[in-house]
This record gives C-alpha cells, sequence and structure tokens, in this order.
C-alpha cells in the first residue's frame, strides 16, 4: 500500500489545474495548493485508506478557497497601478485562442457556485455524488446549479459573439 505522501503527490498537478481555474491567478493559484496541501498533512489523521482521496483534497481545496475570498472581501482588495493589465488593441487571430478566452471571461462571470460545479465536473471529470460531497451540497443542488450555469455561460457567449459581429 502507498504511504499518504505518495498519494498526496499524485494528486497536486489536479490540485494546481483546479487552483488556477478557481484563483484565476498563477501566484494565487499556487500558494491555494501549499495552504490545501499543508492542511491535508495536518489532517491525515482524518483521512481513511480506501476513501477517496481527491475528493477529500478537493473539498479542503475548496474550502480554503473559499475562506480566502472571504478574507478579502472583508479586508478590501487593492491592486498596483503597474500590476493592472494594458488594454489589448489587436486580437489574436487564432480563432482557438479567441474562443478559449472567451469563454475564461464568461467563466469569469459566473457565480462562485456555478463556476465551481462546472470545473468539477466539466474540468475535473468528477461524479455529481463526488461534487456534492466536495461542495457539501445536495445532489439535487449540483444538477440545479450545472444546469444554470452552462445556461449562463450559453448566453453570455453568445452576447459575446453577437456583440462582435
Amino acid at each position: 500500500m502507498e504511504t499518504f505522501g505518495v498519494l498526496l503527490e499524485q494528486q497536486i498537478p489536479r490540485l494546481r489545474r483546479y487552483a488556477l481555474a478557481l484563483a484565476r491567478d498563477r501566484a494565487r493559484a499556487d500558494d491555494l495548493v501549499q495552504d490545501c496541501l499543508l492542511r491535508a498533512l495536518e489532517k491525515s489523521h482524518l483521512w481513511e485508506p480506501g476513501t477517496n482521496l481527491r475528493a477529500w483534497l478537493f473539498t479542503i481545496l475548496h474550502n480554503q478557497h473559499v475562506n480566502a475570498v472571504r478574507r478579502r472581501m472583508r479586508e478590501g482588495m487593492t491592486v498596483p497601478v503597474e500590476d493592472t493589465p494594458l488594454p489589448v488593441t489587436v486580437l489574436p487571430p487564432q480563432e482557438s485562442v479567441c474562443q478559449l478566452a472567451a469563454v475564461d471571461r464568461a467563466m469569469a462571470m459566473l457565480p462562485h457556485e456555478q463556476r465551481a460545479t462546472l470545473l468539477l465536473i466539466g474540468l475535473e471529470g468528477f461524479s455529481y455524488e463526488e461534487a456534492a460531497a466536495i461542495l457539501r451540497v445536495p445532489v439535487g443542488t449540483i444538477r440545479s446549479r450545472l444546469s444554470r450555469g452552462r445556461a449562463m455561460l450559453r448566453d453570455l457567449l453568445d452576447a459575446e459573439a453577437a456583440a462582435a459581429a
């Protein structure tokens, strides 16, 4: 049987991908994964061998993210002027890059609950039941969030396409 550390290490790429999708900032995502791993190591005695370690870690990561967002909302956010992106004057000619950027912008506009649900099921491939366990909501809520999230994503992408035409 593999040790907890080895099993934990195998999940790091998936944790980083999900953290990056949630945080939308590489440095913040790395901090989120580090906090998640530290918390998992501290609470390793609570994990039961034979259960879904991936879902347990994603639950920790998601909760860490929610706590960080709440903390930032309480403290307020400041952004140095130097860190603000300059407006892009020329759009890239590659259609796939443009489509991916449109999806990324639309995902950023979704409410957190819907975005997290779409990411867990669509990007990470969790089942409805696993996503419900990670987010600590009933399966019906997952289905509802997924349906509303997909519909809102379609509407946002359609509106952007219409504006571009």
